[in-house]
C-alpha cells in the first residue's frame, strides 16, 4: 500500500512537471516503478503512463493544437516507433544516451539561435523529426524531451507547443504500445498498474494548465531550456557510469 502511496504522489509531481514544460514525466516517475514494480514491468507500465498523460494534455489544451504539424509527425513517427520497438538495439545503450545528451545541451543555444532569426521546422521537418523521434522512442524507455526542440522549432509555445506535442507523441505511444501488446508484454495486470499509475499522472497534468496560464512567454522558453540542459546532463551522467 505504502508503496502505491509512493508512486501516485511521484506519479502527481511527475504529471505537474510534464503538463508545464511538455515533458519530464519519465525521468521523474521511472526510476520509481523500476524501484516498486522491477525494471521489467517498468517499461510497458510507463509506456501505459505516457498514452495517459499525452491524452490529458491535449484534452486540456484542445483549442491550441496545431493539428497538421501533429498529423506530419506522426506520419512519419508511427511506422518509426513500431520498428524500433520490434529492433534490437545495434549500439552499444552507452553511446546512444551519450549522443542523446549532447544533442540536448546543443539544443539550447541552437533554439535561441533559430528563433532569433525567425527560422521555422515545416511540415517536411516535422515529418522528417517524427521518423527519428518515432524510432528512437521505440528502442529505448524514454527519449526524454527529444522532441522538444522538433516542436518548438515549428514556433509553438505554451498550451499549443504542449499540446501539440503530446497529440505527436500520443500517435507514437500508441504504435509502442500495440507492439508490446503483440509480443505479450502488456498483459491485463501490467495495464491495470499503468491506469493507476497514469492517473495521477493525468491530474498533475490538469493542475498544470493553471500555472502555464500565469507563465509568460520568456519564462516558459527558460524553463525549456532548464529541462533540455538536466534531461542532457542526466543522460551523460548515466552514459559515463
Amino acid at each position: 500500500m505504502l508503496s502505491y502511496a509512493l508512486v501516485l504522489f511521484v506519479g502527481f509531481i511527475a504529471g505537474t512537471v510534464s503538463g508545464v514544460v511538455g515533458t519530464g514525466a519519465t525521468v521523474i516517475l521511472l526510476p520509481v516503478l523500476v524501484m516498486v514494480f522491477g525494471p521489467r514491468e517498468a517499461v510497458p507500465i510507463m509506456a501505459v503512463v505516457a498514452l495517459m498523460s499525452n491524452f490529458a494534455k491535449i484534452t486540456a489544451w484542445w483549442r491550441h493544437i496545431d493539428w497538421r504539424a501533429a498529423a506530419a509527425y506522426a506520419l512519419g513517427g508511427i511506422p518509426a516507433a513500431a520498428l524500433g520497438a520490434r529492433t534490437l538495439l545495434a549500439l552499444p545503450e552507452n553511446t546512444v544516451e551519450t549522443a542523446l545528451g549532447v544533442f540536448f545541451l546543443v539544443m539550447i543555444p541552437g533554439r535561441r539561435w533559430l528563433a532569433a532569426r525567425n527560422v521555422t521546422l515545416g511540415y517536411g521537418g516535422m515529418f522528417a523529426a517524427g521518423i527519428v523521434i518515432g524510432f528512437l522512442t521505440g528502442i529505448v524507455v524514454s527519449t526524454g524531451p527529444l522532441s522538444v526542440p522538433a516542436f518548438a522549432a515549428h514556433g509553438l509555445v505554451k498550451g499549443a507547443f504542449i499540446a501539440t506535442e503530446a497529440a505527436g507523441s500520443l500517435a507514437l505511444y500508441i504504435s509502442k504500445a500495440l507492439t508490446f501488446q503483440a509480443f505479450g508484454a502488456l498483459p491485463t495486470d501490467i495495464a491495470i498498474k499503468g491506469l493507476i499509475t497514469g492517473s495521477s499522472v493525468m491530474a498533475g497534468t490538469y493542475l498544470a494548465r493553471l500555472i502555464v496560464e500565469r507563465l509568460s512567454v520568456a519564462t516558459f522558453q527558460y524553463l525549456l531550456d532548464i529541462v533540455m540542459a538536466v534531461s542532457g546532463l542526466a543522460l551523460l551522467w548515466q552514459a559515463l557510469r
